[in-house]
């Protein structure tokens, strides 16, 4: 990893702790605050309707400056309201500080993925931009079971506190490590915006909304798949997370040489048709515990391995509004996580098995693949139209 790439794995790490550490302190918080656990779920919702609003909101009101200044900034907010989170005296307190948190995320890894291609070798951008997805894949394996474990046997208010330490080594980092990389705006608010007229563009956002989203349906359930399917005890779920956590390492570094040596969308559509078999091997075959451990692993590195191609092929999409893009894109995950959770809890809430999320997320992940068939059948522009779209824009 080149030194200049470090502080955004340190900032993945922290948000990626942040993120995910929540499904398991729930009980804790509810218990502390005397509220119920679906109460203190919505912690998780509040999170993400930050990130789903923050994402292109503040990278359209900070992109006239320059990205380290940009990232400084960002996380300096995330800092502030994980502490925040630390000392909230009651649950509608926290729910506004998990909201401010969640501001930052996608902006953050929407401005980092930009600068990570910026600072890459030639050729090597995906694999560059999955150097900060590390950060998330560690997060998964080491922090967010570390934080559990410190809610659980603590109190779950040191666990943000963590968050709050790894955020103020990141700004530190950030500040020595990252270069003073110049403004690479060529158009304002109001061109950038031009995005969401792009066919292109939101056909990534439903690839990532939807087809990502089928893994969100496996994963929000994976406990009670795991007890109930598996039969392993609900002592071993950690354990579990953890290997799933360790797919997530191997699946990042997989996914950024695919895009690097792959066109990104025809990537994705291999990744996605893997994820769709995986989750119905799943479906079928979660009664056996060996294989239900080997197909955790597998979903546990595609569920990461598809970042850094969607993010890639964004970027090249979003020609002229690559930060804005980058950042839309980390919404869009966000969406798919809330998708796959509601469409996942579907059979579960009409009776059928805890098996049964993972076929719908097979059926989102097909879904996944019919679109970004659509987006590689899709004519690309003639070099005329590409230079007259962008003089319109500017």
């Amino acid at each position: 990893m080149k030194k200049s790439l470090f502080p955004l794995m340190l900032g993945g790490l922290g948000i990626g702790t942040t993120e995910f550490v929540m499904m398991g302190l729930l009980p804790d918080i509810a218990r502390d605050l005397h509220i119920t656990i679906p109460a203190a779920g919505h912690l998780i919702s509040a999170y993400a309707l930050g990130v789903v609003v923050g994402a292109p909101l503040l990278v359209m009101m900070s992109s006239n400056y320059p990205p380290k200044k940009i990232l400084l900034a960002l996380m300096l907010i995330f800092t502030a309201f994980n502490t925040f989170s630390a000392f909230a005296p009651s649950h509608l307190t926290l729910l506004m500080a998990r909201f401010f948190a969640g501001l930052p995320h996608g902006a953050f890894f929407g401005v980092g993925s930009v600068v990570a291609s910026r600072l890459a070798d030639k050729g090597k951008q995906a694999q560059a931009i999955s150097m900060m997805f590390a950060g998330l894949t560690i997060a998964n394996l080491v922090t967010v079971p570390l934080g559990t474990w410190v809610g659980h046997h603590f109190l779950w208010r040191y666990t943000f506190g963590i968050v709050a330490a790894i955020g103020l080594i990141t700004l530190v980092f950030l500040k020595l490590w990252l270069p003073a990389l110049p403004v690479n705006r060529t158009g304002n608010a109001r061109s950038e915006l031009q995005l969401f007229k792009s066919t292109e563009a939101w056909l990534i956002i439903l690839i990532t909304a939807i087809g990502t989203g089928g893994l969100f349906a496996w994963i929000s359930y994976i406990a009670p798949l795991m007890t109930e399917v598996s039969h392993f005890s609900s002592n071993s779920v950690s354990w579990i997370l953890v290997l799933a956590g360790f797919g997530m390492v191997v699946g990042n570094v997989i996914g950024g040489k695919l895009a690097d040596s792959f066109e990104p969308v025809k990537a994705c559509a291999v990744l996605l048709v893997a994820m769709a078999v995986t989750l119905l091997a799943i479906y079928f075959l979660s009664g056996n515990q060996i294989i239900s451990l080997l197909l955790t692993f597998i979903a546990g590195a595609l569920s990461i391995a598809l970042a850094s191609p969607i993010q890639i092929l964004m970027i090249n999409t979003a020609k002229g509004a690559e930060m804005l893009g980058a950042a839309v894109t980390q919404a869009s995950f966000n969406i798919g996580n809330a998708l796959g959770a509601l469409f996942g809890g579907l059979p579960i809430a009409a009776g059928l098995g805890f098996n049964w999320p993972a076929l719908v997320g097979a059926v989102m992940a097909l879904a996944g693949v019919l679109i970004a068939l659509v987006l590689i059948k899709r004519p690309k522009p003639a070099m005329s139209d590409v230079i007259k779209d962008r003089a319109l824009m500017a």
